[in-house]
């Protein structure tokens, strides 16, 4: 009888446990199966590792920013409407440092898992993204990036990635055809790429695209990241007569080619510096001598949309500096990740990821994104100059606010 009521008793103490075990593993886990709106979850948490320190600070700083701002509009208006709970919930950002490194990229993804996001937010820089691709995978949680173009990790069948940014097909395809439209027209072209999984994509698409449309390879060149002499590549090109360069250089060695190429006086027509000039640093860093370089950073401040000036005032008010370049798409990845959970039928990673696949979304500030089979997204790709120490989007055509243009003096005269 003792035994018996003992056990009773340890059930009765034990019951309301259970239940609070019970309220906190929907929680972490981002919902229910059929839970009442009592038992919803007070917030929404969604995990961002991003470079706040290390070689792509800079463009952090825009990401971070470009997410910040977002949360806040949406949760200034209650938050997302959940189906599961028939109620709004506020999104909850958890931002985490990388420091450019890929390791901590990867340790700081397991930490946000196990703190029970119900998605993840992509920081700055391929090499970073092909680190967290495959642990969202493995976590099966929703990851969207942007702020890398490489291709590389879409062909691996992950169905965890999603990526609203143009990837290097699309560059490649945009920085060709802007060069076909101008007058007079640039012929020989010099490649300078990183060793890196992306420099390797680029320059194969590069030079296929280059040969179909008639243009001559005069210099294909490599340098390893973080290189403390690029001279010899420059060289080549100015000597072969190269008259536009196309690269992908992370911000200290855009610096660095940019620096060499003043010392050789090796001033072409056009210069594609993707991601190295993404911030308002290349024009602190090389005053006159950034202007006419070129990137292609996924969106531009003075871009056409009707929701660009409402964007750029909201941030310039809270961090008392403009937006710039991926800025923008951060501020869309948060969108596109706030429609897809009020599609979803269940507050959970693997309906909210089956949500983001089918995204067909106007967005305010970049226009219409949807995703391809592969998680690239179908998205518009920018390119953008720094003329006068301002970067200002001179294509496509029907958004651009500036005309291109070529470089009137060696770098010595500016």
């Amino acid at each position: 009888m003792k035994w018996i009521a003992s056990r009773a008793f340890k059930r009765a103490l034990l019951a309301p446990l259970a239940g609070l075990l019970t309220v906190g593993l929907l929680t972490a886990c981002g919902g229910s199966d059929g839970k009442p709106s009592d038992s919803a979850p007070t917030e929404i948490k969604i995990g961002a590792v991003v470079p706040i320190t290390g070689r792509y600070a800079a463009l952090g700083a825009q990401i971070k920013g470009g997410y910040e701002v977002a949360v806040e509009e949406i949760n200034s208006a209650g938050g997302v409407q959940v189906k599961e709970f028939k109620k709004k919930i506020p999104l909850k950002l958890e931002l985490l440092d990388d420091t450019s490194d890929p390791t901590q990229t990867v340790a700081r993804m397991e930490t946000l898992y196990s703190s029970g996001v119900v998605a993840y937010l992509g920081g700055a820089g391929s090499d970073l993204h092909i680190a967290a691709a495959p642990i969202a995978e493995k976590n099966k949680i929703p990851y969207i990036g942007v702020a890398f173009a490489v291709q590389k990790p879409h062909t691996q069948g992950y169905k965890y990635l999603f990526s609203p940014f143009p990837k290097s097909p699309g560059l490649v395809k945009a920085f060709f055809d802007m060069m076909d439209a101008q007058n007079p027209k640039p012929t020989k072209v010099a490649y300078f790429y990183e060793k890196t999984d992306w420099g390797a994509e680029m320059r194969e698409l590069s030079k296929k695209d280059a040969q179909a449309r008639g243009y001559q390879v005069v210099a294909d060149e490599e340098y390893a990241p973080g290189a403390t002499d690029v001279s010899p590549m420059i060289q080549k090109a100015k000597s072969a007569g190269a008259e536009a360069v196309i690269s992908i250089p992370s911000p200290p060695d855009g610096n660095l080619i940019l620096k060499q190429m003043k010392e050789l006086d090796f001033n072409p027509k056009i210069a594609f510096f993707v991601r190295a000039a993404d911030s308002t640093a290349w024009a602190t860093n090389n005053g006159k001598d950034g202007d006419f370089v070129l990137i292609a950073p996924g969106w531009s401040p003075d871009l056409k949309f009707e929701g660009v000036q409402q964007f750029n005032a909201k941030y310039q008010t809270k961090y008392s500096t403009a937006a710039q370049a991926v800025a923008g798409p951060a501020y869309v990845s948060v969108q596109i990740l706030a429609d897809a959970i009020s599609r979803a039928d269940k507050l959970n990673r693997d309906s909210i990821r089956d949500a983001v696949a089918k995204t067909d979304l106007k967005t305010s500030i970049i226009g219409p994104v949807k995703f391809n089979a592969d998680g690239t997204g179908q998205v518009l790709t920018v390119v953008v100059q720094w003329q006068s120490g301002k970067a200002v989007s001179v294509w496509p055509k029907d958004q651009a606010a500036a005309t291109l243009t070529y470089p009137a003096t060696p770098f010595r005269q500016r």
